[in-house]
């Protein structure tokens, strides 16, 4: 089976050859981009074009590479010996497994999610080498050797808040999902809010490539901004005369769904300022 995207989610044709690559050379793939255009989206829509299940890891600052495997809960088991529970003489009954250990034991293959890799400290996707590179791994506790029946199609997703290991690169198929131009933009919007008016849609559009394009933003407004200030304006109402801007106004209607931090608002009021004045 090949992804070409679903009814969904609209795949570029760059993404779709990444991804089947990806899946064909049985290596992880590594998906950078800004913010909201679409990386943890996409390994669910590969599961669900692929009709496979997902198994999804959301990566945190204080998450360990251990976790992903399994964690061993001593803790309880000494709380059950002192109460003589009689599950102290199994130490599998205190093993809890990770998301890689229920990917590799599924009855079928899978689409294992790891989100956000950069979170974690910079030894965590060295930890991970060993384990996603010949698919297995072992129990200290048990004398377990944990093996994949169906070696996942795993998806890693990172914003590039850190760099990651080059060791750990060499293993993956890397794509960056570039911000999508008006037309890629135009048919993302159509399947999430299919019968928009194409006037507003051309007005909306306008605004906001203005906006990601003024120098000096801090953080760009991203698709999802862009399809939740669609879904304002449209429980709104509004026309594209209501989204046309008066002389001297600079920022556009509802800007709250995508400008996310004061500098970015101040950055704007600053131009308006600076435009009434060379108006007079």
């Amino acid at each position: 089976m090949q992804f070409t995207g679903t009814d969904r989610y609209v795949a570029p044709p760059d993404l779709a050859i990444a991804v089947n690559a990806a899946v064909t050379l049985e290596r992880p793939l590594l998906v950078k981009g800004e913010p909201g255009t679409g990386k943890t989206e996409l390994a669910r829509q590969v599961a669900a074009s692929l009709g496979m299940p997902i198994i999804e890891w959301h990566v945190k600052s204080t998450t360990k590479a251990q976790q992903g495997l399994y964690e061993y809960d001593a803790v309880s088991r000494l709380r059950d010996s002192q109460l003589g529970d009689a599950r102290v003489h199994e130490v599998g009954n205190y093993i809890r497994r990770g998301k890689l250990w229920q990917a590799f034991e599924a009855e079928r293959r899978t689409v294992l999610l790891i989100d956000e890799i950069d979170k974690a400290d910079i030894e965590f996707p060295n930890d991970l080498l060993q384990e996603l590179d010949r698919m297995e791994f072992h129990v200290y506790e048990t004398g377990q050797t944990i093996r994949a029946r169906h070696r996942p199609v795993v998806v890693i997703t990172s914003n590039n808040e850190k760099e990651l290991p080059d060791a750990f690169l060499r293993r993956c198929f890397f794509h960056y999902i570039r911000f999508p131009d008006a037309a890629t933009l135009e048919a993302i919007v159509a399947v999430h809010h299919p019968g928009l008016k194409p006037a507003l849609l051309r007005e909306a559009l306008n605004q906001f490539f203005e906006l990601r394009e003024a120098p000096g933003l801090k953080k760009k407004p991203s698709t999802s901004e862009l399809l939740d200030w669609l879904k304002l304006i449209l429980a709104e109402d509004l026309t594209p005369a209501d989204l046309k801007r008066e002389p001297g106004e600079i920022l556009p209607r509802l800007h709250g769904a995508l400008l996310k931090n004061e500098q970015d608002v101040a950055l704007f009021e600053k131009l308006a300022f600076m435009a009434r004045r060379q108006g007079r």
